[in-house]
């Protein structure tokens, strides 16, 4: 057993830790542009993890991988919850990109559907 493997562990279970009150507080808002690559790396983490042999960090990651999987579902701004979340985000991303694109060309055609941070 490598002593690795709880060290990422532990830094797992902070992770969960710290999103808990993310996830049961019901008036949180967390976009989706946030928690579904933090969901997905997660995610990617666990399977990496099992693949070395470090079952204790795969365990943790999922555990991750889970929490931003409910903040996802229950915790984005919008008409629906659950899996549909996901999926409408993920229907958004070629206009997204196209805003994106648009922007980056100098075309005003890109609008986004969101505020803008102040610098």
């Amino acid at each position: 057993m490598m002593w690795q493997d709880f060290i990422f562990l532990a830094g797992s279970v902070l992770s969960i830790a710290f999103l808990a009150p993310t996830a049961r507080n019901s008036s949180a808002c967390v976009p989706l542009g946030s928690s579904v690559p933090s969901m997905t790396i997660g995610a990617i983490y666990a399977f990496t993890y099992a693949t070395m042999g470090m079952t204790f960090s795969a365990a943790g990651s999922i555990g991750v991988a889970t929490m931003w999987s409910l903040i996802a579902f229950y915790r984005a701004p919008g008409p629906v919850t659950g899996p549909k979340a996901i999926l409408r985000f993920v229907e958004s991303l070629p206009r997204q990109a196209l805003d994106l694109l648009s922007g980056a060309r100098g075309n005003p055609q890109g609008t986004a559907d969101h505020d803008q941070a102040a610098d």
